[in-house]
Parts: structure tokens; sequence; C-alpha cells
């Protein structure tokens, strides 16, 4: 699937240094880099052509004691997260390195120095939060300017075509829906935004993979019903269709794939031909 993914013109592999603790015996994360690792080493070449992001935050310091042993982000816990995650991968620096969630028990500031340091290092190129509020975002880049180290430059939240009731609880722990208040603070300071669960687990074209119940409204038929008159318009899947319409709005879609085909269909999407017209009658069926 890696080898597709850069045939077919894929740059971006982000991963975790957490991943995927929940499934693995071991209890703990690191698995998803080693992978990343082993592909990177046995084609040379390979790291020339890909960048890589990562994330520290949640990654357990007990096997199976999440979230009350994650590694949170204290500077001494992002150095040291930092360090284990370019062992695994093999790499000397990241390309992207993102706070994989708020963690409210360490000083704002303490965690926007160590960040800083990792750029002013070269360890990690660029630097980004996931899951955190705007005005944690905002406050954290007024701290980089006092403190003169690099701010955060890219938000990732979960969010895709259809939406959840207003208000209702995610079942999966930790995740963040983008916001209005996210895209306006996104433009207004220039940074980009990519978005999780971008096609909701095979949901939009698996009918072994039911939408959640949080997703089940009527805003969501009438949405499901554009999606599929717009992709016979355009002769596209529905992931597809869900793809072109995140990037059509500036939004850089993360792929989970478990298939060589899902790969080549997922990279497919950026020539699918999707218009203002198509983004308002999405926001008409709403």
């Amino acid at each position: 699937m890696l080898d597709s993914f850069v045939a077919g013109g894929g740059v971006w592999l982000d991963t975790a240094n957490c991943y995927s603790f929940w499934a693995d015996p071991s209890g703990v994360g690191g698995a998803s880099e080693r992978l990343i690792g082993a592909w990177l080493r046995a084609r040379p070449g390979a790291r020339d052509a890909v960048r890589i992001a990562t994330k520290v935050r949640q990654n357990p310091l007990v096997p199976h004691s999440w979230p009350d042993s994650a590694e949170g982000l204290s500077g001494r816990a992002v150095h040291a997260g930092v360090e284990e995650s370019l062992d695994r991968l093999g790499v000397d620096h990241v390309d992207m390195l993102w706070a994989h969630a708020e963690d409210r028990a360490v000083p704002l500031e303490e965690t926007v120095g160590a960040f800083g340091e990792l750029v002013t290092k070269g360890t990690a190129l660029r630097i980004g939060a996931a899951n955190h509020a705007a005005w944690r975002v905002e406050r954290a880049r007024s701290l980089a300017r006092e403190q003169g180290v690099e701010p955060w430059t890219a938000l990732q939240l979960r969010h895709s075509l259809v939406q959840p009731r207003p208000l209702t609880p995610l079942p999966e722990a930790g995740h963040r829906m983008l916001t209005a208040e996210d895209m306006d603070l996104a433009r207004s300071e220039g940074l980009t935004v990519w978005s999780y669960s971008a096609l909701l687990w095979g949901a939009y074209v698996r009918a072994d993979k039911p939408l959640p119940q949080a997703y089940d409204h009527l805003g969501t038929t009438r949405v499901l019903s554009v999606l599929d008159d717009m992709a016979g318009e355009l002769s596209a899947t529905r992931n597809q269709v869900v793809l072109a319409w995140l990037m059509r709005q500036g939004i850089d879609p993360i792929v989970g794939a478990s298939r060589v085909e899902h790969v080549e269909q997922a990279l497919a999407a950026r020539q699918v031909a999707l218009g203002d017209e198509h983004v308002a009658r999405f926001a008409e069926a709403r």
C-alpha cells in the first residue's frame, strides 16, 4: 500500500507514536512508526519521496493503561516522545509534529516552548495542534511569539461531509470535531487544516460499516441523497466525492486504507471536478 501511495503521487504519511495501542497486544503504541521505518529501510530513496507527520501526547507509559498513563505534553514528555519516534522511524527529523490532544495539566507555555525547541533543532520542520480548541491554538501562537519560537501552523480535527447531531457526544475518546471557529482561525492566520476520519471508516461505501448512531438524522439522509446524485454525475465513487468536497474547501483529508485499491481510489479523488455549485448543493441539503 505504501508503494502504491508513492507511485500514485502521494506524499504525506500521517501517523502517531500511540498507534495502535488499543489493538496491540503490548498495550502500547509504536507499531505504526516501526512499520513505516521498516518500509523506509527497505526502499532506498523513499525518505526523499515522502513527508512524515507523527504525534505525541497519547502513548501509554504503562501497558493497557490509557488514558491514565498517557505521556502528556510536558517538555520532558514531548522531547522523549519525539526521540522514541525518530528511533522507530529510523529518521533524523519529521516533517510535521502534532500535539495529539490538549494537556491542561501542563502549562501551555511549557508545551509551546518544547515544540519550538524541536523546530529550532531541526528535529521537526513544522508543528501543529490536533484536537485542540481554536482559542487554545491562538493562545499558544501568542505565547510562541512571546518566546520567540516557531508557532503551530496547522490544525488537525475530525471532519467529513455528513455531520453528527449537534451537541451529540462522540463515542471515540479524544476526537474533536472541526468547527466554524477553527476554520475562521485557519483562514485569518494562514493555517493549514487536516481532517481525520474523513471517510468515516468506510461507512459511505460499505454496507458492513454503517454510520455511527450519532449521524442518524434527516440531514444525513438528505446529504447522502445529493451525494449519490453527484457521484453519478461526476462518474466517481461516494468516497471520491467526499474527498473532493473537503479539498475544494482547502482541507487536506487524511485517509486510512486496508487495500491497495483503496489507496488508488483515494488518490483518484484529486481528478474529481467538484465546483462551487456542488458545494452549494451539499450546503442546501443540510
